[in-house]
């Protein structure tokens, strides 16, 4: 499995204008976060800064959203502010599927 956190890639979303066509670099995954009714108080979000937890929380899904830092061409470095767009945003995520709903009927 290809790294994810750390890896650059670019914004092509509108929820962030002012990161269009930016080069980002990927800080964390904020797990579950773009469904529309979580709870990031709950169980099923999750900030993720590790790879190895990264696998273990099923890799990145369109449910996600990315904590990235934009690049500053022209300091030469990536800003210390952070954005978080959806996962499906970025060009290496585009066409990620939503995850599988968890559990079942009890």
């Amino acid at each position: 499995m290809a790294k994810t956190l750390g890896s650059t890639t670019t914004y092509h979303g509108t929820e962030h204008p002012y990161l269009k066509g930016y080069k980002v670099r990927i800080v964390a995954v904020l797990k579950n976060a773009a469904r529309p009714d979580i709870d990031v108080d709950g169980p099923d979000y999750d900030h993720i800064s590790d790879e190895d937890d990264l696998v273990r929380a099923g890799g990145v899904t369109a449910d996600d959203r990315i904590e990235v830092q934009p690049w500053i061409e022209k300091e030469g470095r990536f800003s210390f502010v952070t954005s978080d767009p959806r996962a499906v945003d970025l060009a290496c995520f585009t066409g990620t599927k939503k995850a599988a709903k968890k559990g079942g009927q009890r």
